[in-house]
């Protein structure tokens, strides 16, 4: 217990905690609040009507899933450097003199780290409700076909009705994983000027173990963060059984 208790014995250990968990929450936190894009964009690819095109954007959208994140960083490292495409298309341009220092500022880490998630995660995220859109009963739609609907409203009241129950399983699951940021999307874009704003929990366990030598103190929040996982994915579940009649465990 004395790891546990040496967390809040020091006060530059406990401001440092609350920073990253300021940072898994708001980084969670954003990515709980846009659940809903894969949804949509697997309805926006169904919209599509010619078949080849679809496959294209279904194939551009999902490859990014493959990807390490080294060579994701690699990727923005290429383009927003302060030697790279984006700032040399700035400055011959003439919009700025010196290089902006996107990769190096802590300003917008958090929706910086979303949208690179969102890139790699988006098309591969939206298969499930393409899956569930496929399996909609055609009499659904030839009904709605019958009764003069529109296209948006046969969106609203067949296809998305049809998907939620897809969504609530995963954004469930998802809020059970809450402080599971992962790590290897923060250690590769992590440096010495982002560092207090992009460094998880995860993240902050590694850095313990690994860089600063504290092996039993991280394995203390490790096992706290595990802890905490289980409360909520059991609170979750609850929660699912009450509103849904259902559970997801």
């Amino acid at each position: 217990m004395k790891w546990f208790r040496s967390l809040v014995e020091n006060q530059v250990k406990i401001d440092q905690l609350l920073q990253v968990i300021k940072n898994t929450f708001g980084l969670s936190g954003l990515s709980l609040l846009f659940s809903w894009l894969p949804m949509v964009f697997a309805i926006f690819l169904t919209e599509i009507k010619a078949v080849r095109f679809r496959k294209f954007i279904q194939t551009v959208t999902t490859l990014p899933n493959f990807i390490s994140w080294v060579l994701v960083y690699s990727l923005g490292f290429s383009m927003f450097s302060s030697e790279g495409i984006v700032n040399g298309m700035l400055q011959q341009l003439g919009i700025t003199d010196s290089p902006i220092l996107f990769l190096q500022s802590s300003n917008h880490v958090w929706l910086t780290m979303w949208m690179w998630t969102t890139w790699k995660a988006l098309g591969w995220s939206a298969i499930l409700y393409i899956a569930a859109i496929m399996s909609i009963d055609d009499s659904l739609y030839e009904a709605a076909e019958v009764d003069g609907a529109t296209r948006m409203q046969v969106i609203r009241h067949v296809v998305l009705p049809s998907m939620l129950p897809t969504y609530f399983v995963l954004l469930m699951l998802q809020i059970a994983s809450f402080l599971n940021n992962g790590l290897e999307q923060y250690f590769v874009f992590q440096n010495a000027f982002n560092k207090d704003h992009i460094q998880v929990l995860d993240l902050y366990v590694y850095n313990l173990a690994m860089g600063g030598g504290s092996y039993s103190v991280s394995v203390a929040i490790s096992m706290l963060k595990s802890l905490i996982s289980v409360v909520l994915l059991f609170s979750v579940n609850k929660l699912s059984k009450i509103l849904r009649g259902e559970s997801i465990v």
